[in-house]
């Protein structure tokens, strides 16, 4: 006698949904277990708004310093970017700003001394930021020296080496009005929104498509209702964002109209979407965590370590040489302090302030922007209050070291939770 199964035997059971009550306790429950992710930076961010905007509501506030604020970020935001690859396995790069430094030294070389075209001195750039990243690399992930001391070592010589390009007390213009264009330029306002509506769009799809991805493959997946209010947050956000930056800035119209959103602000979010898709949807990607997680297990897994070490250091620096374009375009030119300063010191803040782990294996590159964006209202709030410097970084160094603390209690908190 054969028994007859029904036909539903066959078919893929349905995907439970995850709606947006579970999704809230979830959340919370993973906060309490110690992954707080970018939440304190998160915080931070709307503390300090609302405390700087009360202090400074006809200065700070305004559409002509959100959109400076936003531009002055972007170098340090981008560099951060870098720092971030080099943070998930568990090293540090000291050298990032200088790096930044000579690579706009060789675009300004490239273009301006030998008269090349604006395209070809940003290949040299970026192809020398490569360069110094594959020789920090190499020295870390074949030799075995500590990166501290290696990148210590390369801030030092980069430092000389910027001076020997460019000379002492020297300055290379950059005449490029395309590469100008990038710090100093806005899109016209129809396209902000069409940015705007092209961003929100593209998100939805692809958030869309992952969820109707894995509820054919019988997996759990969020309710179509956290899909939405995803979404929605998102489209909120960039709205308000474009609305104030199509705003006109300019004190005096009649000579002179600024509105738009800046050129810089598309290009950094270009570099977030492709750095978020090579970490998250690539083979190499899910190695760099597995190595930050744990580099002995990745190792007999059959990971090879000193490639992935090797890599990240160089896609570090030729992440530094793209904010050395910025920076060039920002002032105009290439000084021996390009890159310098409290550059680099604001970057590796950025990263660790926006919640990404010094000890390795958990940052993304959107913490460089959120930590970056804190860093530089702190700064600009602290301006506006007419604060001297040293207050400022004192403020600074204070939220760095709280957000270190944070990263050390939740990876307490998550080891006694068993979720390490």
């Amino acid at each position: 006698m054969t028994a007859t199964l029904p036909d539903e035997v066959d078919d893929v059971p349905p995907a439970p949904r995850v709606s947006l009550s579970d999704s809230a306790r979830e959340y919370v429950a993973r906060v309490r277990g110690g992954d707080v992710g970018p939440l304190p930076a998160i915080l931070g961010l709307v503390v300090l708004l609302v405390v700087f905007s009360s202090l400074r509501p006809e200065t700070f506030t305004n559409s002509f310093n959100f959109a400076n604020l936003l531009i002055q970020s972007a170098p340090v935001i981008v560099i951060a970017m870098g720092l971030v690859f080099v943070l998930l396995i568990g090293e540090i790069d000291l050298s990032a700003g200088y790096t930044a430094g000579v690579a706009g030294a060789m675009l300004g070389v490239a273009s301006t001394r030998h008269d090349w075209p604006w395209w070809v001195g940003v290949i040299v750039c970026l192809a020398s930021g490569a360069a110094i990243g594959l020789v920090i690399g190499l020295l870390v992930a074949r030799v075995g020296i500590p990166s501290f001391v290696v990148t210590l070592a390369a801030f030092l010589g980069l430092q000389g080496l910027l001076l020997q390009i460019i000379g002492e007390g020297g300055t290379i213009r950059i005449e490029s009005e395309t590469v100008l264009a990038i710090m100093s330029k806005n899109l016209p306002v129809w396209l902000g929104w069409v940015l705007f509506v092209f961003l929100v769009a593209t998100y939805a799809a692809i958030s869309f498509r992952a969820l109707a991805s894995r509820r054919s493959r019988g997996l759990v997946a969020q309710s179509p209702a956290v899909w939405l209010v995803k979404v929605l947050g998102l489209a909120v956000l960039l709205g308000i964002c474009t609305y104030y930056l199509s705003l006109e800035r300019s004190r005096n119209s009649a000579i002179s109209s600024i509105k738009g959103v800046p050129i810089v602000i598309p290009v950094v979010l270009v570099l977030l979407v492709l750095f978020t898709m090579l970490l998250t949807r690539t083979l190499f990607g899910r190695h760099v965590y597995a190595v930050g997680g744990n580099a002995e297990a990745a190792r007999r897994a059959g990971i090879n370590v000193p490639r992935i070490r090797l890599l990240c250091f160089v896609l570090t620096s030729t992440i530094a040489a793209v904010a050395g374009i910025l920076l060039a375009s920002r002032v105009n030119s290439v000084t021996p302090a390009t890159g310098g300063g409290e550059t680099l010191l604001y970057a590796v803040g950025a990263a660790v302030i926006g919640g990404t782990s010094l000890f390795g294996g958990k940052g993304r590159p959107v913490d460089a922007i959120i930590g970056g964006l804190v860093v530089a209202i702190v700064a600009n709030g602290m301006g506006l209050l007419n604060q001297p410097a040293a207050v400022v970084y004192m403020v600074t160094g204070l939220v760095l070291l709280l957000a270190a603390g944070v990263d050390a209690l939740s990876r307490r908190r998550a080891a006694a939770s068993g979720r390490a």
